[in-house]
């Protein structure tokens, strides 16, 4: 028999960025915004398209994000969807020990806050319907006025 060379998979750490930007809810912009003055949307994307990003920008981003740089730079989907899909096909509890999820998040706090976001909205839009309903009066109210 002959053996062959394992080949090795090219993590693409362009898309890592934004997998973890989407899993965070960060928009491109808002990184952009983050990464400084210099950076654009577009700047972002372009970035997100890079198979191998510079030391120093993955550093930048992996900060930003609040991710180890490894992370970014090793994460590979088929690998991780392995784990996943031997972990839940086993009926051997100790995978799923082997297995360490820390959120960097309470989700509690995250449902508080986008519900404190609805509610700024709603308010806002209470306001905005109000001066049109006092916009409208004062022009049937002129309107009256003229005949």
């Amino acid at each position: 028999m002959t053996s062959t060379p394992e080949i090795k998979k090219i993590v693409h750490q362009g898309r890592n960025i934004k997998r973890f930007r989407e899993m965070l809810g960060i928009k491109q912009e808002g990184l952009a915004y983050e990464l400084g003055e210099d950076w654009t949307q577009k700047r972002v994307s372009v970035l997100e398209q890079k198979e191998i990003v510079e030391q120093d920008i993955l550093e930048q981003v992996a900060k930003i994000l609040k991710v180890p740089a490894e992370a970014i730079r090793n994460f590979d989907e088929d690998a991780a969807l392995n784990v996943i899909s031997n972990t839940f096909n086993s009926h051997d509890s100790s995978t799923l020990n082997a297995i360490n999820f820390h959120p960097t998040f309470n989700p509690i706090d995250k449902l508080i806050e986008s519900h404190e976001e609805n509610k700024q909205l709603y308010e806002r839009l209470l306001k905005s319907e109000q001066e049109k309903n006092q916009l409208l009066l004062k022009i049937l109210e002129g309107h009256s006025s003229q005949k």
